[in-house]
């Protein structure tokens, strides 16, 4: 089991994906994101998000991520933070907030 305190070593964030494109040199399908957290900036993920989403529906949409991993390269992309979502039969389900809340805000 994970304890409080590593939970709590985890940065999430709330971020708006502002571009999205097809990444074919990725092992499994994916995207190459972009992603606003306004005063963190802007970071880049690679994301396999691709059985439930089109690019083009991706744009302007909230995400939750992990923006404290080290980056990860991903064929010649580095990624540098973790979309967060929920694992289905179809695909994975994007995590997002049902308000609207500021851009960088954290998580917990």
């Amino acid at each position: 089991m994970a304890s409080f305190d590593e939970f709590a070593d985890l940065d999430i964030r709330l971020g708006r994906i502002i571009s999205a494109e097809d990444f074919p040199k990725a092992r499994k399908p994916a995207y190459k994101l972009a992603i606003d957290f306004g005063p963190l900036g802007v970071k880049r993920s690679s994301a396999q998000i691709t059985e439930l989403y089109k690019k083009e529906d991706l744009l302007g949409r909230e995400v939750v991520c992990v923006v404290n991993f080290p980056p990860k390269q991903v064929a010649d992309f580095i990624s540098e933070v973790l979309v967060l979502g929920v694992y289905t039969q179809g695909g994975v389900v994007l995590l997002q907030p049902d308000r609207e809340v500021p851009l960088g805000d954290r998580i917990g």
